[in-house]
């Protein structure tokens, strides 16, 4: 009974051992597939072309300075502010006079509209403004300084926007009465 056992025990030994043999070679020949992409990347890096240069803002020349205004002191819509409205060009050609008068008046006027514009915008932002930090929405809460500064800043920009449409009419009243052509304020 004992030769028997041994003798299964044999048999099933060398079957095992042949099953394991092809299992055994096969993993031999088959191999990690994440190392198999990482070789084949790497000869395809070889291969490529070097990249192409990328342009940035630090490769770009910069702009110019702009000039400086000739006469700084002079207010907007000044008439005296404008270069070429001079009193030789009123006698000479008066309408290119009133033109570049008139269309400096109302670009000041653009201006100072759109300034007003991004402040109402920035007033209106600044009541709506959630605050993450509590010692700062409590601060703000209470005094408002920003939402105070901006208002101010609002006032003072509708003032200007006044003084400009009203030398915009006195410019025409003035128009007016040297006998210009009303068109030429347009």
């Amino acid at each position: 009974m004992r030769s028997t056992t041994l003798l299964r025990l044999a048999a099933l030994l060398a079957f095992f051992t042949i099953v394991a043999l092809p299992a055994l070679a096969q993993q031999d020949q088959t191999s990690d597939p994440v190392a198999d992409a990482a070789r084949k990347s790497r000869a395809q890096q070889k291969n490529a072309p070097p990249p192409k240069k990328v342009y940035t803002n630090d490769d770009m020349p910069s702009a110019p300075p702009p000039a400086p205004a000739a006469d700084s002191t002079s207010k907007p819509g000044d008439a005296s502010s404008t270069p070429a409205a001079s009193a030789d060009d009123k006698e000479k050609n008066p309408e290119t006079y009133w033109r570049k008068r008139f269309q400096k008046a109302h670009d000041d006027l653009a201006r100072a509209q759109k300034e007003l514009d991004v402040l109402q915008r920035e007033l209106n932002k600044n009541q709506v403004q959630y605050y993450g930090d509590p010692q700062t929405a409590l601060m703000q809460q209470n005094n408002r300084t920003d939402i105070n500064e901006g208002a101010g800043k609002i006032a003072a920009k509708q003032k200007e926007i006044d003084s400009l449409n009203q030398q915009i009419a006195d410019m025409e009243d003035e128009l007016r009465k040297s006998g210009g052509n009303p068109g030429w304020a347009r």
